[in-house]
Protein backbone atom coordinates (compact mmCIF):
# COMPACT_ATOMS: atom_id res chain seq x y z
CA UNK A 1 0.00 0.00 0.00
CA UNK A 2 1.29 3.47 -0.92
CA UNK A 3 0.16 6.27 1.44
CA UNK A 4 0.53 9.59 1.03
CA UNK A 5 2.68 12.12 3.60
CA UNK A 6 -0.23 13.99 4.51
CA UNK A 7 -2.25 10.38 5.36
CA UNK A 8 -1.30 8.78 8.94
CA UNK A 9 -0.72 4.80 9.23
CA UNK A 10 -4.13 4.73 11.34
CA UNK A 11 -6.09 6.07 8.57
CA UNK A 12 -4.34 3.44 5.70
CA UNK A 13 -4.86 0.67 7.85
CA UNK A 14 -8.56 1.68 8.44
CA UNK A 15 -8.61 1.79 4.71
CA UNK A 16 -7.18 -1.35 3.75
CA UNK A 17 -9.29 -3.19 6.91
CA UNK A 18 -12.45 -1.66 5.14
CA UNK A 19 -11.39 -2.92 1.80
CA UNK A 20 -10.07 -5.99 2.76
CA UNK A 21 -12.91 -8.33 0.61
CA UNK A 22 -12.11 -6.66 -2.47
CA UNK A 23 -8.25 -6.97 -2.32
CA UNK A 24 -8.80 -10.34 -1.10
CA UNK A 25 -11.28 -10.86 -4.27
CA UNK A 26 -8.55 -8.91 -6.38
CA UNK A 27 -5.76 -11.41 -5.90
CA UNK A 28 -7.74 -13.79 -6.82
CA UNK A 29 -8.11 -12.69 -10.05
CA UNK A 30 -4.51 -11.41 -10.78
CA UNK A 31 -3.72 -15.24 -9.93
CA UNK A 32 -5.95 -16.66 -12.19
CA UNK A 33 -4.67 -14.28 -15.43
CA UNK A 34 -2.12 -15.58 -17.30
CA UNK A 35 1.10 -13.66 -17.46
CA UNK A 36 3.26 -13.29 -20.25
CA UNK A 37 6.79 -13.98 -18.99
CA UNK A 38 9.05 -10.58 -19.61
CA UNK A 39 12.55 -9.96 -17.85
CA UNK A 40 13.20 -6.33 -17.94
CA UNK A 41 16.70 -5.19 -17.17
CA UNK A 42 17.07 -2.22 -14.86
CA UNK A 43 17.64 1.23 -16.65
CA UNK A 44 21.42 2.44 -16.93
CA UNK A 45 23.00 4.91 -19.54
CA UNK A 46 24.79 1.94 -20.58
CA UNK A 47 21.76 -0.24 -21.50
CA UNK A 48 19.91 2.90 -23.11
CA UNK A 49 22.94 4.03 -25.44
CA UNK A 50 23.15 0.24 -26.41
CA UNK A 51 19.34 -0.37 -27.54
CA UNK A 52 17.95 3.00 -28.33
CA UNK A 53 18.25 2.55 -31.70
CA UNK A 54 16.95 -0.52 -31.89
CA UNK A 55 13.91 0.42 -29.24
CA UNK A 56 13.54 3.36 -31.86
CA UNK A 57 12.86 0.96 -35.14
CA UNK A 58 10.83 -1.27 -33.34
CA UNK A 59 8.65 1.65 -31.90
CA UNK A 60 8.35 2.96 -35.41
CA UNK A 61 7.33 -0.48 -36.71
CA UNK A 62 4.27 -0.62 -33.99
CA UNK A 63 3.33 2.64 -35.00
CA UNK A 64 3.32 1.87 -39.07
CA UNK A 65 1.24 -0.80 -37.98
CA UNK A 66 -1.33 0.40 -35.49
CA UNK A 67 -1.43 3.79 -37.41
CA UNK A 68 -2.84 1.95 -40.66
CA UNK A 69 -5.99 1.43 -38.42
CA UNK A 70 -6.10 5.11 -37.11
CA UNK A 71 -4.19 7.51 -39.83
CA UNK A 72 -2.72 9.74 -37.37
CA UNK A 73 0.13 11.65 -38.08
CA UNK A 74 2.80 13.09 -35.75
CA UNK A 75 5.67 15.18 -35.66
CA UNK A 76 8.93 13.16 -33.81
CA UNK A 77 9.22 9.96 -32.08
CA UNK A 78 12.24 9.97 -29.59
CA UNK A 79 13.51 7.39 -26.99
CA UNK A 80 13.94 8.14 -23.37
CA UNK A 81 15.50 6.87 -20.78
CA UNK A 82 12.63 7.64 -18.14
CA UNK A 83 12.29 6.34 -14.57
CA UNK A 84 8.37 6.41 -14.15
CA UNK A 85 6.60 6.59 -17.58
CA UNK A 86 6.49 4.27 -20.65
CA UNK A 87 5.29 6.68 -23.15
CA UNK A 88 3.83 10.01 -23.73
CA UNK A 89 2.74 12.32 -26.18
CA UNK A 90 2.80 15.97 -26.30
CA UNK A 91 0.63 19.24 -27.55
CA UNK A 92 3.02 19.31 -30.41
CA UNK A 93 2.35 16.13 -31.36
CA UNK A 94 5.68 14.73 -30.67
CA UNK A 95 5.81 10.76 -28.98
CA UNK A 96 8.40 9.65 -26.57
CA UNK A 97 8.51 5.77 -25.86
CA UNK A 98 11.00 4.23 -23.23
CA UNK A 99 13.48 1.75 -24.26
CA UNK A 100 12.36 -0.73 -22.09
CA UNK A 101 9.85 -1.16 -24.43
CA UNK A 102 11.34 -3.24 -25.86
CA UNK A 103 11.54 -6.01 -23.27
CA UNK A 104 8.15 -5.92 -22.61
CA UNK A 105 5.45 -8.42 -24.34
CA UNK A 106 3.97 -7.73 -27.47
CA UNK A 107 0.51 -7.01 -26.03
CA UNK A 108 1.59 -4.65 -23.92
CA UNK A 109 3.80 -2.84 -26.14
CA UNK A 110 1.02 -3.00 -28.36
CA UNK A 111 -0.82 -1.51 -25.96
CA UNK A 112 1.37 1.51 -25.03
CA UNK A 113 1.67 1.95 -28.81
CA UNK A 114 -2.24 2.60 -29.44
CA UNK A 115 -2.46 4.50 -26.26
CA UNK A 116 0.24 7.19 -27.37
CA UNK A 117 -1.39 7.22 -30.64
CA UNK A 118 -4.85 7.67 -29.15
CA UNK A 119 -3.45 10.82 -27.24
CA UNK A 120 -3.07 12.44 -30.84
CA UNK A 121 -6.75 12.60 -30.91
CA UNK A 122 -7.59 13.01 -27.19
CA UNK A 123 -5.30 14.66 -24.98
CA UNK A 124 -6.92 13.15 -21.82
CA UNK A 125 -7.62 10.00 -20.36
CA UNK A 126 -11.53 11.06 -21.35
CA UNK A 127 -14.28 8.47 -21.76
CA UNK A 128 -13.82 9.56 -25.85
CA UNK A 129 -10.11 8.18 -25.11
CA UNK A 130 -10.45 5.01 -24.07
CA UNK A 131 -13.26 4.68 -26.60
CA UNK A 132 -10.43 5.33 -29.54
CA UNK A 133 -8.17 2.79 -27.97
CA UNK A 134 -11.31 0.08 -27.30
CA UNK A 135 -11.05 0.39 -30.91
CA UNK A 136 -8.04 -1.29 -31.31
CA UNK A 137 -7.56 -3.44 -28.60
CA UNK A 138 -11.54 -4.17 -26.46
CA UNK A 139 -9.10 -5.81 -23.87
CA UNK A 140 -7.28 -2.72 -23.05
CA UNK A 141 -8.65 -2.54 -18.72
CA UNK A 142 -6.30 -6.27 -18.53
CA UNK A 143 -3.48 -4.45 -20.77
CA UNK A 144 -3.57 -1.56 -18.77
CA UNK A 145 -3.39 -3.47 -15.22
CA UNK A 146 -0.46 -5.65 -16.82
CA UNK A 147 1.47 -2.82 -17.93
CA UNK A 148 1.03 -1.08 -14.40
CA UNK A 149 2.30 -4.02 -12.61
CA UNK A 150 5.82 -4.25 -14.55
CA UNK A 151 8.50 -2.22 -13.51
Amino acid sequence: VTVPKRVSIRVAEDFVAHKQAWIATTLIKIQKRPHSLCVIPKRSAKEYKENKERAYNFVLRKLEHWNAYYGLSWNTVRIKNTTSRWGSCSRKKNLNFNYRIIYLPNELADYLIVHELCHLKEMNHSKAFWSHVALALPSYVALRAHLRSVQ
